[in-house]
């Protein structure tokens, strides 16, 4: 089994565990190989949901350039809630994770058809 293979396998428990979902593995796959090298790095590979200059990057990168979606206040209440769901209080929220409740959030699972 890869790195990312395992990440995969991290992420999956997270959005089973702290977040009350049951992902759908060929999505999280898809999701997790779009974000690239990032989530190899410990920085990166992490959504900073305290920090308002993280979550307009998460809105501008990923919903509107990569979903294709309209800039409107709904984005950023999408990301606020995919948070919530995830806990404020965690520290770790994994980048891959958050960009998948997204997709799911908006229905735009066939952007990684």
């Amino acid at each position: 089994m890869g790195k990312r293979d395992e990440l995969i396998a991290v992420y999956a428990d997270d959005l089973k565990n702290k977040c009350g979902m049951t992902p759908d593995m060929d999505l999280l796959t898809k999701v997790t190989i779009g974000c690239g090298p990032a989530i190899y790095n410990a920085d990166a590979s992490t959504v900073a949901g305290s920090q308002a200059a993280e979550l307009e990057t998460v809105k501008n990168n990923f919903l509107i350039k990569k979903l294709g979606l309209s800039d409107s206040p709904q984005l950023m209440e999408a990301i606020n809630s995919v948070i919530e769901t995830y806990g404020k209080s965690e520290r770790n929220k994994y980048r891959a994770v958050v960009y998948y409740m997204l997709t799911k959030h908006f229905g735009k699972e066939s952007v990684y058809g």
